[in-house]
């Protein structure tokens, strides 16, 4: 039976977010803990920085460093960035194509969930005889059972669970932006944010069932004393290179692309006009999602795989320098002529532009294999890495933000605070990182904890860390701004503060449960700005009003997801001296998890229906 409309704030509000899978609460659960563990990296980074200031410093031992450089790359890049990402993925995306949720909202939570266990699997190393210390690429054989500690064996078991989440919600979008377009929504006619997500949920399809294949390898080598990874036993330890970057390299797509798109939604709003260039656009994000895979073993040119191999995908990392040059010069011609609005939204999305043009550069340099040699290892590496993971995505990020705030929380942040925070966060990185460059030329080793003097390193170190500090100003300057405008910001009255042009805006602040109240009709591309041009400024209905059907919230992706935890932290425990027998605790996680899939395969459940009468009492409130 389809049960009726229930009030859901009869509910408790810790049931109502456990049980959620309404697509903008799973949102803000991505948002809040993403950036917790973007807190969390943080903080390890500004240490390392401590450490670096000066010559053999003794703020933080050489093992606590290695930790520190791990758990810092390993966290910002899979539990920090990815899960930002896809909390404006999921609360945008739905409204940017007129759908009322995603195609599977209970595999939306699920994946949530997983990814939040994973990530405390991960942080749970801390406890149990310290964290991963391999990197965060943990190259074997540093990352095997004979040099790695018991915190690699939570990195492969913490990523396994986590990475599946990433895994279920990349196919959940790529079905949610191909089957759930509102009419007259072609694909040529979706924003550039929807391309940029489908392409990237693509390449997680493809990027990461590698990661995984990989990863349970490692940990059939490290648990189950497997030979996959060691020579001695007739092992290879670069097939884990080829492993990891076959993954590794189509994540930094799978964190860019995201954060072209968000630019690209940004620069239009407050340039007035158009993205220029649409068409080019889209095909130019197909081109880098394919050519992502064809350029893995730039990081590998050392290796000694030899010249062809080295030539082939040199040449494969210049070419994709051109599509996302094609990137570059539309978002530059967007906001040519245009009536431009230099907001804090703007003034990130604008940085962003030559910012990564710079980290463009570098990285073509690198692609030089016989240059690379000189090059690797060294900052240099770290330089270009953080030109395009802070200097690219992390700007992208808070444009984002500050533009979509008011339709995700009702009220604006704070401008004043939000410019001071730009210009710290803005001269605090090139001071961090472009200084890294020359420091990387004059031969300073990456991953190292500590120098020694009169290697003229002393100086540059130092204004690296000090640019580090004021980054660090930033964050927390963005913080005060959340607090501060939360309790002092005047809510949002209308739908559209932004005068902006995507579908995302038509509907109503706060959104509402089921989205819109009628699936909207789409006439052109920029739905909405049409209408304001060609129509009266509001969308024009697809369907009658009538009773809308929603789906009902689960317990089950959380019991699912904790199922899954209590697995892994059982093969971990193989290694640990615990009192409770590895077997238990893989049985009562087994348990758990095929319980929970067992009754979600025998619930029948239908969801509810909103009544039509109940529709319209929340329309009018709303209006």
């Amino acid at each position: 039976m389809v049960s009726e409309a229930t009030n859901t704030r009869q509910k408790s509000v810790l049931w109502d977010w456990l049980t959620t899978v309404d697509h903008k609460k799973i949102a803000i659960l991505y948002l809040i803990a993403g950036t917790l563990f973007f807190l969390k990296a943080g903080a390890m980074a500004v240490m390392m920085r401590v450490q670096l200031i000066a010559p053999e410093m003794e703020f933080i031992s050489g093992q606590t460093f290695n930790e520190f450089i791990t758990m810092h790359g390993t966290i910002m890049l899979f539990l920090a960035v990815t899960p930002i990402l896809f909390a404006f993925m999921n609360f945008v995306v739905p409204l940017q194509i007129g759908a009322r949720d995603v195609a599977f909202p209970f595999v939306n939570a699920l994946g949530f969930w997983l990814f939040f266990f994973g990530g405390v699997l991960l942080s749970l190393s801390w406890f149990f005889g310290g964290a991963p210390d391999a990197g965060w690429t943990s190259y074997v054989p540093l990352a095997s059972r004979e040099f790695g500690g018991i915190g690699i064996d939570f990195y492969v078991l913490g990523l396994q669970v986590s990475g599946l989440g990433t895994l279920v919600s990349g196919i959940n979008f790529i079905v949610t932006i191909i089957n759930m377009r509102a009419p007259g929504m072609t694909m040529m006619r979706i924003p550039l944010f929807c391309w940029t997500t489908l392409v990237t949920s693509i390449l997680i399809v493809f990027a990461f069932t590698p990661l995984a294949a990989g990863l349970a390898l490692l940990m059939l080598d490290r648990i189950f004393d497997g030979q996959f990874f060691i020579p001695g036993e007739g092992g290879n330890v670069v097939i884990w290179q080829h492993i990891f970057w076959i993954f590794g390299h189509p994540e930094v797509y799978i964190l860019v692309l995201p954060a072209f798109g968000m630019i690209s939604e940004v620069i239009p709003a407050f340039s007035k006009k158009r993205l220029f260039g649409y068409t080019a656009m889209v095909f130019a994000t197909l081109i880098i999602g394919f050519l992502g895979f064809m350029v893995w073993v730039h990081h590998m040119f050392t290796v000694g795989i030899g010249p062809i191999a080295n030539s082939v995908f040199a040449i494969a990392t210049m070419v994709i320098g051109v599509p996302t040059g094609i990137k570059i010069f539309n978002w530059l011609f967007t906001m040519w002529g245009g009536k431009l609005t230099f907001n804090t939204a703007m003034l990130f999305a604008a940085s962003f532009v030559p910012t990564f043009v710079l980290g463009g550069v570098t990285g073509v340099m690198l692609a030089m294999a016989p240059v690379d040699h000189l090059y690797h290892d060294t900052y240099f590496v770290v330089a270009h890495f953080h030109y395009i993971i802070v200097g690219g995505i992390v700007l992208g990020i808070f444009a984002a933000l500050f533009y979509w705030y008011p339709k995700m929380f009702g009220h604006k942040l704070n401008e004043t605070l939000g410019k001071i925070m730009f210009w710290l966060f803005y001269i605090g990185f090139h001071l961090t990182f472009f200084v890294q460059h020359i420091l990387g030329l004059i031969g300073m080793p990456r991953r190292v904890y500590t120098y020694l003097e009169e290697q003229g390193m002393d100086t540059m170190n130092f204004i690296s860390s000090i640019g580090a500090f004021i980054m660090a100003a930033a964050v927390v300057i963005l913080i005060i701004n959340i607090i501060y405008s939360a309790l002092k910001a005047e809510r949002i009255t209308v739908d559209d503060p932004w005068d902006a042009r995507t579908l995302e805006w038509a509907t109503h602040t706060p959104v509402p449960e089921y989205n819109f109240a009628q699936t909207p009709q789409v006439r052109s591309l920029d739905p909405l700005f049409y209408e304001k041009i060609h129509g009266n400024g509001k969308m024009k209905p697809a369907e009658p009003m009538d009773e809308i059907h929603m789906p009902n919230g689960s317990f089950i992706p959380f019991m699912m997801s904790l199922g899954l935890f209590i697995v892994g932290f059982g093969f971990i425990s193989f290694h640990l001296d615990l009192f409770i027998s590895p077997y238990i605790w893989i049985a009562v996680g087994g348990i758990i998890t095929f319980g929970s899939m067992a009754m979600r395969s025998i619930k029948d459940d239908h969801g509810y229906h909103i009544p039509k009468e109940t529709v319209e009492e929340m329309e009018k409130e709303l209006s």
